[in-house]
């Protein structure tokens, strides 16, 4: 009987690679000679309840070699500065010690160093990576599947149900409601409990690694640092399970009657967690449905945190995958469109610079502690993000250059920046993505408005103008 040949791929690994999660972006044999699998981690910073490394782990046992992960800092990831960077290292520091602790290589190198010299450096059998459907990512995911000599998959670590079950988006929310509550039950449920490498699967090979104790931006000579880190978000798995706890404690019962009330920070302040996965959207929704079987809040409560944490953010990941204008006024709704430029030439009662909008300098004290809020704190509660984004619509001077300016801002200071769901909520805000048509009106047309004496009649706006406000 013939030997059996270690390149091709054993059943137990093609079973995996067919699950909804993965995507195999090259298939191919296995390297003769393969003396590990590597998971590329990038978007999904966490060493535990991480679906893709949960896969690494399972393929690695299979093939009966050790798991490495390898994390590549590079220098100039789009439009980011120092704040972001500095949130990374924060849960690049929880990553490697929760890997330390499930005995699992966590390799971080920096430029010019590169994943694929790092792939021959160990022999890696099998490259396992996350999933990003943002612009650059994609074509950097893309460009790698075609150089590649290994197989190379990606699983869809940082959504509960994975993006290429709808294969499409949709034009509104409750277009998209039914088709995820009939895909949620398979996919609401706990991890895998086999999620740890086999013992006797261990790395020998001393690799050299970037010490996380030393500043990951050092040399960075391009890098804008005029954004500084913030104090009121720490990175890190640790900080995240902590805020979730805190959030399950003492705000979720209450979030039906608080989220929309900016003054009382009501909301699980999550998201920038989630935009650099420190913690999964698994994770927070299954400690949510725990607090709901177990009768600590209502399943209206539920329900209404279950609907922003995997309807709308799930839905703005299919809008930016299936959108390639994403971050542009090209996205418009086509009705959005035709009303913003019949309505182009109206006049603005008030037109600013955006240097002017940066430094909150407008006549609007709630616009003004909105953007405060986001530049000092790296955050703006979401219903202050609509007002805020729709304002810039109203005082730019025109929608095209709005929508910049939006993407811009949001980018450069939100911790949560660069992320699907800041780009759906500016397109909804703004150009009429994921809404319907409203009723007409000066410069905005059919597009959803919102005022400031509208906000005051439904939160104290005054506090909240109070918290992030200064004299002009």
């Amino acid at each position: 009987m013939p030997a059996p040949d270690p390149t091709q791929i054993p059943a137990q690994l093609a079973a995996l690679a067919d699950q909804p999660r993965v995507l195999v972006r090259r298939a191919g044999t296995l390297r003769k000679d393969g003396a590990c699998v590597v998971y590329w981690m990038q978007r999904a910073v966490r060493a535990i309840d991480n679906p893709a490394l949960d896969v690494a782990i399972e393929a690695a046992n299979v093939l009966c070699v050790p798991v490495v992960i390898y994390f590549g800092v590079i220098p100039n990831y789009p439009n980011a500065n120092l704040r972001p960077y500095h949130f990374l290292q924060q849960g690049l520091r929880d990553a490697e010690q929760d890997a330390a602790e499930r005995e699992i290589a966590f390799i971080v190198r920096r430029a010019p160093d590169t994943l694929e010299a790092f792939l021959e450096e160990v022999r890696a059998a099998l490259l396992i990576g996350d999933e990003n459907p943002c612009r650059e990512p994609e074509r950097w995911r893309r460009a790698l599947a075609r150089r590649l000599r290994i197989p190379y998959w990606t699983v869809d670590a940082d959504v509960v149900v994975p993006s290429r079950v709808f294969n499409r988006s949709f034009a509104q929310l409750h277009h998209f409601r039914p088709r995820l509550q009939a895909e949620l039950p398979k996919y609401l449920v706990a991890p895998p409990a086999n999620g740890s490498p086999h013992p006797h699967f261990r790395l020998h090979k001393k690799l050299a690694r970037f010490s996380l104790s030393d500043d990951i931006t050092a040399g960075f000579t391009k890098l804008d640092r005029s954004i500084k880190p913030v104090d009121t978000f720490t990175g890190g798995t640790r900080s995240a399970v902590r805020r979730l706890g805190e959030f399950l404690k003492s705000k979720l019962a209450a979030y039906d009657t608080n989220r929309n009330h900016p003054e009382i920070a009501g909301t699980s302040r999550l998201s920038p967690y989630l935009h650099f996965g420190n913690i999964g959207p698994l994770t927070i929704a299954r400690a949510v449905e725990d607090a709901t079987s177990s009768g600590k809040i209502t399943p209206k409560t539920s329900e209404r945190f279950l609907e922003q944490l995997i309807g709308w953010r799930e839905l703005a990941i299919l809008f930016v995958r299936h959108e390639p204008s994403y971050d542009t006024w090209d996205c418009a709704a086509p009705w959005a469109r035709k009303t913003l430029l019949e309505h182009a030439s109206d006049p603005r009662p008030y037109k600013y610079t955006f240097a002017q909008l940066e430094r909150a300098q407008t006549h609007d004290d709630l616009w003004n502690a909105a953007q405060r809020e986001m530049t000092i704190n790296g955050w703006m509660h979401n219903y202050m993000r609509m007002y805020w984004a729709k304002k810039i619509l109203e005082w730019a001077p025109d929608p095209a250059t709005a929508f910049d300016w939006a993407v811009i801002l949001n980018d450069r200071y939100q911790l949560d920046g660069r992320d699907p769901n800041g780009y759906a909520g500016i397109a909804w805000a703004m150009v009429g993505k994921l809404d319907r048509p409203w009723f007409n009106r000066p410069v905005f047309g059919l597009i959803r408005p919102m005022t400031g004496a509208s906000m005051a009649k439904k939160f104290d706006s005054a506090a909240y103008i109070g918290q992030h406000g200064e004299p002009r």
